[in-house]
């Protein structure tokens, strides 16, 4: 059932017992300067693609207004600008490690009027009922500490008619594909990132959070469930990555 896998993932945390949002930020801010070079080593820079197709999604829409929610060291929000040209994108992080260096390659682009960032936490967003044309996390949600009141939290700011299009990683359903996908989940990318980040805690919660996370139609009731409608996914590469959209 839907509850039971987004207990699960909340359930699931970097160093062990404590609240997750918490523990999150520590380990964000502890891996923020290694973050984009183990994302682009650990996706082989297919990332990038899961981001374009994500984009896709919204550039009929034509959104002026945008949350970026989880939004890191900001390749998405940038990503989003360059693509869709709305009037502003709002970014928003818990870990301030991670804001200071989307803020840095924000200035070197001289981006500083159409992207801003704000610390905070996606449980309790700081944005009025009904201010966004569209609200997109990449990455993110399953480090929500409560996965229900974070896609109500996305609802509630969103405008009527806009859309929530969520990116996030998968697991493979095909059982030779998850055995060489578990390989390299479960040993590979927990060294290199161990090794690079100085954080191996962190890089083992990272497959442990992906096999947790809700997939499918039960991360679609997820969004219905707050209040979404014309809810639907799209498995990306072989069913490592799936993009969700719903709207308001």
């Amino acid at each position: 059932m839907t509850n039971d896998n987004g207990n699960r993932v909340e359930q699931v945390t970097p160093y062990g017992n404590g609240g997750k949002t918490e523990q999150v930020r520590q380990m964000f801010d502890s891996i923020a300067p290694a973050y984009d070079f183990m994302n682009r080593a650990m996706t082989l820079g297919i990332d990038i693609w899961w981001r374009r197709l994500a984009v896709k999604r919204l550039k009929p829409l034509e959104p002026k207004a945008i949350l970026d929610v989880a939004t890191g060291t900001g390749d998405f929000a940038i990503q989003l600008h360059d693509s869709l040209h709305p009037s502003h994108i709002t970014g928003i992080d818990l870990s301030q490690g991670m804001l200071d260096e989307a803020r840095r390659k924000v200035k070197e682009k001289g981006l500083e009027g159409a992207i801003s960032f704000e610390q905070g936490d996606c449980m309790a967003l700081p944005m009025q009922d009904g201010t966004f044309d569209a609200v997109t996390v990449a990455f993110g949600v399953r480090n929500f500490e409560h996965l229900q009141q974070g896609y109500e939290e996305m609802a509630r700011v969103l405008k009527p008619g806009g859309m929530l299009c969520v990116l996030e990683l998968s697991t493979p359903r095909n059982r030779v594909i998850r055995w060489f996908y578990d390989l390299y989940a479960l040993h590979i990318i927990p060294a290199i990132g161990g090794l690079k980040s100085g954080d191996k805690s962190a890089y083992r919660y990272l497959p442990q959070s992906i096999a947790a996370v809700p997939q499918g139609d039960d991360m679609l009731q997820l969004m219905r469930n707050a209040g979404l409608h014309d809810t639907c996914c799209k498995r990306l590469t072989l069913g490592t990555c799936t993009i969700y959209t719903a709207v308001k």
